[in-house]
């Protein structure tokens, strides 16, 4: 039985209270596999932990869009290549719950906006808040600066979209009152099944109606009988290589570390800033990344560890 989650890629503030809560996300889905549960109620364990917590880009506190909305992508897929997700929902609180219902309950992979709130409320899930004022805070100084001419370095296209209504969003009463990377885990069960999950929040201030890497099968989100991935960082990129489905591909010669490692080479080719983390299918372990940082944590036979 082995479990991995990961917080994130890029610039970590607050290390040391993102850290407790990586590791106390970890033990709880540990704690499932350990009272036979499978490797996928381990990995939507410990999502929902973070997606709970307002200091990850997931759930509670995401990322806000350019027009002050948060709006979330999940991804939750098993060894037998059945997945589920959602892109660009809003107003759940756990959108990586909402994802496995589509893979449970549905014909379908993944449902989107709209579409995939009306789906949330028909399976029960309430109507949440989840922007807090930190965030708000955000993109109120993020639009002073795009106003400045000087749009975050990932969306330098987004100049091109100021507009009237846009220029008053910097101030707080005309910001959405709705009420901090991306996060995601992977895990081995008992019985050698795989399993990874993925959710966010998305690049800050992207466009509405953008969709990053999380909720596509493949890209930020992946498991198979050779292995389970998830994925963090610039989404677009990301969604090129494929580098979930590279990385799970690669298990099959070889261990989870060299095969993060290949899927990281690939990603410096292309300036893909970008972490992941991984199990091949004999509990080996993966974890690269090519920011700052990425908070990361692992129990393997029954030792607890962050890197």
């Amino acid at each position: 039985m082995v479990i991995i989650v990961h917080g994130g890629a890029g610039k970590i503030e607050n290390l040391k209270k993102r850290e407790k809560i990586i590791l106390k996300t970890c033990e709880l889905g540990y704690e499932v596999l350990k009272n036979d549960g499978s490797a996928l109620d381990s990995v939507e364990r410990a999502v929902v932990e973070l997606e709970n917590s307002p200091w990850f880009n997931a759930g509670t506190g995401a990322t806000l869009s350019i027009e002050g909305e948060a709006e979330l992508d999940a991804a939750i897929m098993s060894d037998d290549l059945r997945a589920g997700a959602v892109a660009c929902i809003k107003e759940v609180k756990n959108p990586i719950l909402v994802a496995r219902k589509v893979m449970e309950e549905t014909d379908h992979i993944i449902l989107s906006s709209e579409g995939a709130v009306r789906f949330a409320r028909l399976m029960g899930f309430p109507k949440y808040n989840p922007v807090t004022q930190r965030r708000k805070k955000m993109l109120e100084k993020g639009i002073k600066k795009l106003k400045e001419g000087k749009p975050p370095k990932y969306l330098p296209g987004l100049k091109k979209f100021i507009t009237t209504e846009l220029n008053e969003l910097n101030k707080p009463e005309e910001l959405n009152e709705l009420k901090y990377g991306t996060v995601g885990a992977c895990a081995i069960d008992k019985k050698g099944k795989l399993a990874s999950a993925t959710s966010t929040g998305g690049i800050f201030m992207h466009l509405p109606g953008r969709v990053g890497d999380t909720p596509i099968i493949g890209a930020g989100t992946y498991a198979c009988k050779s292995g389970a991935v998830s994925c963090t960082g610039h989404g677009e990129c990301i969604i090129k290589l494929c580098l979930a489905k590279t990385t799970c591909d690669a298990m099959k010669s070889m261990k989870a570390q060299k095969s993060v490692n290949l899927a990281l080479k690939l990603a410096n080719r292309y300036n893909c800033k970008c972490g992941l983390i991984g199990i091949d299918k004999k509990g080996n372990i993966g974890v690269g990344f090519n920011t700052q940082g990425m908070l990361c944590a692992y129990i393997k036979n029954g030792e607890l560890k962050h890197l």
